[in-house]
């Protein structure tokens, strides 16, 4: 988590530098960088408003047309529809306590849908969800990951079959690096994970 919250500059770095496109993001406009990155949080932030205002943050000033495509790309718009009883109008209470954990994930994926930006980061987005509403969003983050670069912080090795590049982290430094299928041969931290949570 750490690792990837240097992108948007939540953080600096004390050493060495972080480059996107090349270029040191602490010499890129904040504002201006942080308009290239779509950020999932593990708990995401939504506000006692509709469900339709807490989805065009992602984009201010997008039609309610777009967010709904937005929705159902993120596999929201049916539980908005069927489960909500104001739809896309219905408040969403404070801390978003009318919604259950997948469907507050599944908006957040709306938001970031709807964002279109070309670097999306995934921090533990899935690691709180139940099985179905897992299901629900990897088959939205299919979608989502095509034709830009994304960044998933995971535990759970599920969410890993949407990646092509896998850091394994020991202690804050980068202890492997490579394809999933690599891995589990070069890995014996990556292997004796996966086998751990197989386990479990």
């Amino acid at each position: 988590s750490t690792f990837v919250k240097l992108l948007p500059r939540f953080y600096d770095v004390n050493a060495g530098v972080v480059r996107v496109d090349g270029h040191d993001v602490r010499e890129l406009n904040l504002e201006s960088l942080r308009r290239q990155i779509a950020y999932v949080p593990q708990s995401p932030v939504l506000f006692n408003d509709t469900v339709m205002n807490n989805i065009l943050l992602g984009r201010p000033g997008a039609t309610r047309e777009e967010a709904i495509e937005a929705a159902m790309a993120a596999n929201a718009d049916e539980f908005i529809r069927t489960r909500l009883e104001k739809g896309y109008d219905t408040m969403v209470g404070e801390n978003a306590g009318r919604l259950s954990g997948g469907q507050r994930q599944r908006l957040a994926l709306a938001r970031a849908f709807l964002r279109d930006a070309p670097i999306l980061i995934l921090d533990e987005a899935t690691s709180a969800l139940d099985s179905e509403s897992e299901a629900h969003i990897y088959n939205a983050l299919e979608k989502l990951v095509k034709g830009r670069t994304v960044f998933i912080v995971a535990h759970r090795f599920s969410t890993l079959k949407l990646c092509d590049r896998v850091l394994v982290f020991d202690r804050g430094r980068i202890a492997a690096s490579g394809k999933p299928e690599e891995l589990m041969k070069s890995s014996d931290l990556y292997r004796q994970l996966h086998e751990l949570q197989a386990l479990t």
